[in-house]
């Protein structure tokens, strides 16, 4: 599974005009699932979602995690970050788990994080999204289980 974590002071999804996931600060989470992930995989992306630690500390050192801050966690599914760009001028898709697989494993993590932190939201599997986020720092990490 991937996740590429953006350090957000606010983002939010939309789907057709209409907001269906937001947050103020925390993280958006761009999440790929592909096909030789498990719940497993899903489980240790949320884990190292939760705790790793990008937010500054009173020294301003990248010593605080999400949970640390009680931010907000935006997830996003997003297969195309799951494409093979090593060659050619077309991404190929073939990397990116089928969609139930995609949408199971999505749900799994979902769920999982409304249980375990206090504030989550997320956009909308397989819909056509448009995500709007200020990005603090810039801070970006691609976490790979």
């Amino acid at each position: 599974m991937k996740g590429l974590l953006q350090r957000v002071r606010g983002a939010r999804v939309e789907v057709a005009g209409d907001v269906v996931g937001a947050i103020d600060q925390g993280l958006l989470v761009l999440v790929a699932v592909e096909p030789s992930d498990t719940l497993e995989s899903a489980d240790k992306l949320l884990h190292k979602l939760l705790n790793y630690r990008v937010f500054s500390d009173d020294e301003g050192k990248m010593n605080r995690s999400l949970k640390d801050i009680a931010g907000g966690l935006l997830l996003v599914s997003q297969f195309t970050l799951a494409a093979d760009t090593r060659s050619g001028l077309r991404p190929s898709f073939s990397t990116a788990a089928p969609p139930a697989l995609g949408e199971a494993l999505f749900d799994h993590l979902l769920s999982q994080a409304q249980q375990l932190h206090g504030t989550v939201a997320s956009g909308r599997f397989g819909a056509d999204m448009q995500v709007h986020l200020v990005n603090d720092g810039p801070v970006t990490f691609l976490l790979q289980t």
